[in-house]
């Protein structure tokens, strides 16, 4: 069984969980389990849960956490359920849980998945096989409106309106069956002059169709309450984020645990009711060295911020 995978901002990431002997830790994204098996060969006397809705990361998981599988429990699901995929394993409070955001070199890899706009197959990009929703239907069943708000709102491009018309023109003539015919759509939408320098063109637009089929932001936005709720005190929680949306919707709820008081100056007591409910571990996230970055490239945009419940 091979392993693509390069665990990103690993050394970093044990660190920023603290791990304490004995105690619970949550992988949230367990993939190949590169964190996962890094944690445990600190800490080997740790609990961990493993969590991926990808059956395929789970079976990779299990075979490489085999060493440790009296420390293991491996659950397929998604994380956005945390909390109750928590309580079916008998287990209501944590140390620490790590949630490691985007898609795995492993999906990537893979080019039946249709993940990479790098190799061609049918349009799917589901991370849950068992879910309905594929790329392929929102290519060729959504409206030009809907499909230039996703691609615009989830893939910060600005050619999303001109890629939306283009899609739906085509489709007109043909269904658009692969990634391969999705990429010759871009191409011709995005003009010469803006694909004559910086990323592939159809990235954007190929991390907007991933996000909106997973519904990515969503699952982020509902996991991390859930998280620090199940957190002991001291207990960390740690996100690694690999494009801006992600990162803003992190750093802003990590703001909010802050509990900053709002109240206007010069109020003589406090009547937001604001409180801190944990504080940041770094006050920058941290981020990969140039030396990670030369040897994993897809490492370049991660960023890893933390936050210990008081």
């Amino acid at each position: 069984m091979q392993f693509g995978h390069e665990p990103v901002l690993l050394q970093e990431t044990i660190d920023a969980l603290a791990l304490k002997p004995g105690e619970v830790y949550v992988d949230c994204t367990v993939g190949t389990a590169g964190h996962s098996l890094g944690m445990l060969a600190t800490e080997p006397t740790i609990k961990l849960i493993g969590i991926d809705q990808d059956e395929a990361a789970l079976e990779r998981a299990k075979y490489r956490l085999a060493t440790f599988v009296r420390q293991v429990t491996l659950v397929k699901g998604n994380f956005r359920h945390l909390r109750s995929l928590l309580e079916e394993q008998g287990i209501t409070e944590v140390a620490g849980v790590l949630i490691d955001l985007g898609v795995s070199s492993l999906q990537l890899d893979e080019g039946e998945r249709g993940f990479s706009y790098h190799q061609d197959a049918r349009l799917d990009m589901r991370m849950d096989q068992d879910s309905k929703l594929d790329a392929w239907t929102i290519v060729n069943t959504f409206s030009e409106d809907e499909l230039t708000r996703i691609i615009s709102e989830y893939g910060e491009e600005r050619w999303a309106a001109r890629i939306s018309r283009f899609i739906v023109a085509e489709r007109r003539v043909r269904p658009i069956e692969t990634t391969g015919d999705l990429v010759a759509v871009i191409k011709k939408a995005v003009p010469a002059g803006a694909r004559a320098d910086g990323p592939h063109p159809a990235r954007r637009t190929f991390q907007a169709l991933r996000i909106a089929v997973n519904d990515e932001l969503g699952a982020l936005r509902e996991v991390l309450g859930q998280a620090v709720e199940l957190l002991k005190p001291q207990g960390r929680l740690a996100v690694i984020t690999f494009h801006s949306l992600e990162d803003r919707i992190v750093k802003d709820y990590f703001q909010e645990l802050l509990g900053k008081c709002t109240c206007p100056p010069g109020f003589p007591i406090c009547v937001c009711g604001n409180r801190p409910v944990a504080e940041l571990v770094y006050r920058k996230p941290v981020v990969p060295s140039p030396r990670e970055v030369e040897k994993n490239p897809r490492s370049r945009s991660a960023k890893l911020r933390v936050v210990e419940k008081l």
